[in-house]
């Protein structure tokens, strides 16, 4: 399986799709679409671009090498998430729950739903819940639809959105910044309502409407009156989001009766909202998927498109995120050859220990290795390390590594037979899907990774799945005693995560990083930035 988001190539974070993507972006990129296709399934949201379908069918004819009998397959938007998180989850039966902001209008579904006689056409799938059987059919158990008139929004994402927005009135993917935002404020300062649930429905009381209506009300400072407004009304959203979801997935439970829940859509990448489920929701076991959001749901057609079309049996698990392009070692050793003069390369006979020895001297280093990861989220192979102990480590990734805003929390790499000691988790989290308590007792020793309500993002890390970061893990905890690293993603201010050896190298160079590990090579500067509490001991 292969996965690659257009902004990867571009470089432009939340790139969307166009026609001319295909021949122009992707082709020269990813040398297998050049191989004979059997099949090529399509998936669209509710943007106008579903309207240039034939135009996007005689690109894909004109540009891939279809055989005579290879169909063009469309699936509707909300099929697609659930087709990225149920077939390669590791259940054979389960609830499935879709949300995000807007999907495929009702024209254009490709799957029966239960729908009230009389629905428009033109309405819009903003919530979608399944009964999932391995080998069986799907079941479409409901739909929330909305008309897509943001005077009169529904459903969490709309909400999700609009929160957003409100707050960060540019640009786009700034939801996880309400979750970092969120523990800073009051979340009943303002007096806002929860969400109004119905059944497997959520719509937006008016008191809500009216605040969202306040367009420079709440915009986010980084200090003062304005910055206290904003956290109080992201305190505020995330409180009665988190609420709403927890009573949509206990309706689901109720009418499936299943003990486990698989979870996509871009709502799915609230971490917060998501640790909630997992600790207090009456499923047993619940799945997120790497790539829960848009970005995602291209693994999900691919699926769709082996199993329902062609009736092949996919054996596709998510065990881990690293679908980018196949590395190619002769890339690597022409980038290192090609270094800027700034940097300079070497091959130590222990990578690992050389590794090791500038995180205990305090430096932040890039991690480069295999196929990038295809979701959000940098899972150890387009990676940011660091000591989590050092209490001036956020400060430093935040401002002089990313470039971002200074409440936003780091995650946590922690060694998977250690993590339940250190965090309230109790099972494997290898995604960084789930926001858990870090125990009382650990706090001061994990600061870089303590958000101020004593929370964590992790992920767990187990040797089959990343074999040089659990080396490298291991080699940490028998030099410090603690198999915890901080975790940021590989790119600069405002950038989508590295892809190729030169992004990751540029990176290098134009941030206050010290080195970059891309085995066999440890990469430095010869004139290296400040290192963060320099004279701190870790003892």
């Amino acid at each position: 399986m292969y996965s690659l988001q257009k902004e990867r190539i571009t470089r432009r974070r939340h790139h969307w799709g166009r026609l001319g993507d295909l021949p122009d972006v992707y082709l020269p990129e990813m040398p297998l679409l050049k191989e004979p296709v059997d099949l090529v399934v399509e998936g669209y949201a509710a943007d106008t671009e579903i309207e240039h379908k034939d135009a996007y069918e005689e690109e894909l004819r004109e540009t891939l090498n279809l055989k005579e009998d290879a169909r063009v397959v469309l699936v509707s938007h909300h099929l697609s998430h659930l087709y990225s998180a149920f077939p390669p989850s590791p259940f054979d039966r389960a609830a499935g729950l879709v949300i995000g902001a807007q999907g495929s209008r009702v024209r254009d579904l490709t799957e029966p739903a239960p729908l009230p006689k009389g629905t428009r056409d033109d309405m819009l799938e903003v919530a979608s819940f399944y009964r999932c059987e391995r080998g069986g059919p799907v079941e479409c158990l409901a739909k929330q639809l909305w008309d897509g008139d943001w005077a009169r929004p529904t459903g969490l994402g709309c909400f999700s959105t609009l929160l957003t927005r409100l707050l960060w009135p540019e640009g786009e993917g700034n939801e996880a910044k309400v979750m970092g935002l969120a523990p800073f404020g009051d979340a009943y300062v303002y007096g806002l309502p929860d969400l109004d649930v119905r059944g497997h429905e959520v719509f937006i009381p008016e008191e809500w409407i009216e605040t969202f209506a306040q367009r420079d009300a709440y915009v986010y400072e980084p200090g003062g009156e304005r910055f206290s407004r904003a956290a109080d009304l992201a305190a505020a959203g995330q409180r009665v989001f988190e609420n709403a979801l927890a009573q949509v997935v206990a309706w689901l439970h109720g009418q499936t009766g299943l003990d486990r829940l698989v979870y996509a859509g871009g709502a799915a990448l609230n971490a917060t909202a998501n640790g909630r489920i997992v600790r207090e929701s009456p499923f047993r076991e619940v799945f997120i998927p790497p790539s829960p959001h848009d970005g995602g749901s291209a693994v999900g057609c691919a699926l769709y498109g082996l199993i329902e079309c062609l009736g092949v049996e996919s054996r596709f698990r998510w065990t881990d995120d690293f679908l980018g392009p196949d590395p190619d070692e002769t890339e690597i050793a022409a980038a290192v050859r090609s270094l800027p003069d700034g940097l300079v390369a070497e091959q130590p006979a222990d990578l690992v220990g050389a590794t090791v020895s500038l995180l205990e001297s305090g430096r932040v280093v890039g991690l480069h290795q295999g196929r990038s990861e295809s979701g959000p989220n940098a899972l150890g192979n387009r990676s940011v390390l660091a000591d989590p102990a050092r209490p001036d480590m956020q400060d430093y990734v935040n401002f002089e590594v990313k470039g971002r805003e200074w409440f936003r929390p780091l995650a946590a790499l922690v060694l998977a037979e250690h993590a339940e000691r250190l965090f309230g988790v109790d099972r494997p989290a290898p995604f960084l899907q789930c926001v858990v308590d870090v125990r009382p007792e650990h706090r001061a020793s994990l600061a870089g990774v303590t958000h101020v309500d004593g929370t964590a993002r992790i992920q767990t890390v187990e040797e089959r799945a990343t074999p040089f970061l659990h080396a490298l893990l291991t080699g940490w905890h028998a030099a410090t005693g603690s198999p915890v690293l901080v975790n940021a993603s590989l790119n600069g201010p405002g950038e989508p995560l590295t892809e190729t050896p030169e992004q990751s190298i540029d990176t290098l160079l134009a941030t206050s990083l010290h080195a970059l590990v891309m085995p066999p090579y440890l990469i430095r500067k010869r004139e290296e930035p400040p290192v963060p509490g320099l004279t701190w001991d870790r003892d």
